[in-house]
C-alpha cells in the first residue's frame, strides 16, 4: 500500500541556526508534537512540544541540539512501519528524510490512520478472533493454514500484545460463523481471547486505544 500520496510538504523544517521562537510560534499554532530541524539542508533531528517548553525562547535551535529526538522514516517505509514508529515516539508526526537526509514532508498521524481503517481488515464483513499462543510457538503462516483449512479467507492478522512470553493475536476472517475455526486454533493449542462478529469489537478496537485516543478523535 503506497502511502506516498499523503506527504505533507507545507509544513515548515527549522535550521539550526534558526531561533526558538519559530518552534514556539509553530507549536502554538499547531497540535503537532514534533518540529523537524536541518543542519545545512540535512535532517538533523526534531524539536518536540515537549521539551522546548524548558527552553530560553531567545537561545538558537543550535543551543539544543543534543536535546533533538531522531527518529524519522524514509519515502519507502511502509504504513505498518510508519505506525508503529508513531507509537514508540509518542508523536502525531514524522519526517520524510531521503538517503540524502533532505527532509521532503512529514506524515501526519491522522492520514497514516485513515489509511489503516480503510483496508479490507476494517472495510470488509466478517468475524474477529482474538488468540493467545508461546512468543516461540505461533507463525503467521500456521494462522493462515488454521483459517484456509476451514474454507474461509485470512483478511488481516497484527500483533495487539506481547508480554510474559506469550503473544496476542487479533485476526479477521471473512465468515462470521467462527466455531469451527476457533476448534481449528483449539487443537492447535491457541487460547481463544475473544470470538465474536466484528461490529462490536471494531467499535471497541477503535474507541479504546489509549494512544489513538490521545491524539484522534476516533
Amino acid at each position: 500500500m503506497n502511502i506516498q500520496q499523503q506527504l505533507l510538504s507545507t509544513l515548515p523544517v527549522l535550521k539550526v541556526t534558526d531561533s526558538l521562537d519559530k518552534a514556539i510560534a509553530f507549536f502554538a499554532d499547531t497540535t503537532y508534537s514534533h518540529i523537524a530541524v536541518t543542519d545545512k539542508k540535512k535532517f538533523l533531528g526534531l524539536l518536540s512540544v515537549n521539551d522546548i517548553a524548558c527552553f530560553e525562547a531567545n537561545k538558537k535551535v543550535e543551543t539544543y541540539r543534543y536535546e533533538l529526538e531522531t527518529f524519522s522514516v524514509d519515502p519507502k517505509t511502509s504504513w505498518l512501519d510508519v505506525l508503529e514508529i508513531f507509537a514508540r515516539n509518542e508523536a502525531n508526526i514524522i519526517p520524510v528524510v531521503k538517503e540524502t537526509g533532505t527532509v521532503v514532508g512529514y506524515y501526519d498521524l491522522t492520514d497514516i490512520v485513515s489509511v489503516f481503517i480503510a483496508t479490507p481488515f476494517f472495510t470488509e464483513p466478517g468475524g474477529i478472533l482474538v488468540v493467545s499462543k508461546g512468543i516461540k510457538d505461533y507463525s503467521f503462516s500456521e494462522i493462515a493454514q488454521i483459517v484456509e483449512s476451514n474454507n474461509t479467507k485470512l483478511l488481516g492478522a497484527f500483533i495487539t500484545n506481547s508480554q510474559n512470553d506469550l503473544i496476542e493475536i487479533t485476526i479477521k476472517i471473512n465468515s462470521a460463523n467462527l466455531n469451527e475455526v476457533i476448534q481449528s486454533f483449539r487443537r492447535y493449542n491457541y487460547t481463544i481471547i475473544l470470538g465474536s462478529n466484528d461490529d462490536q469489537f471494531m467499535e471497541d478496537l477503535k474507541e479504546r486505544s489509549d494512544y489513538l485516543d490521545k491524539y484522534l478523535n476516533v
